[in-house]
């Protein structure tokens, strides 16, 4: 067969062993970014009411700025520890999983997966699947749930 009609046939998660489409499939692209981006506008939000500079006037003096992490971090921790999902996934319909063994992701897997994730160059380095160097790294992936 010619290497054009293998690669045609193949499918993102096929190595993985996941469906090519529906639900256990690989999340969507926009998808997994329409999730991050639900849980960074969610963080900010938690996060801004603790927050007052002094320096800066009116609205502009509650902008969480960095300390938005502690609840993308925490949400991202509980939310795979206990439900497998962030709060962004849970509202885009995605799910994590670990792709070497059927059971739940763990502390130290969802710990360090976290600690990439919010380093942020990790999940833009991306395999022929589009999976993350969080992903790839930690044994898991995004599905479709």
């Amino acid at each position: 067969m010619p290497p054009d009609a293998e690669s045609a046939e193949r499918y993102r998660g096929q190595s993985l062993g996941l469906p090519p489409s529906g639900p256990g499939s690989l999340a969507p692209t926009g998808r997994r970014i329409a999730a991050f981006l639900l849980d960074l506008v969610a963080a900010g939000l938690v996060a801004s009411p603790f927050v007052h500079r002094r320096d800066l006037p009116g609205l502009a003096a509650h902008l969480p700025g960095q300390w938005s992490l502690i609840p993308l971090v925490l949400d991202y921790l509980i939310g795979l520890l206990l439900f497998g999902r962030s709060l962004g996934m849970y509202l885009t319909g995605l799910r994590v999983i670990r792709v070497d063994a059927r059971l739940a992701i763990g502390p130290i897997r969802a710990l360090v997966r976290t600690a990439l994730l919010v380093a942020l160059i990790p999940a833009l380095v991306a395999d022929r699947d589009f999976r993350g160097l969080h992903d790839r790294l930690t044994a898991t992936a995004v599905i479709v749930h």
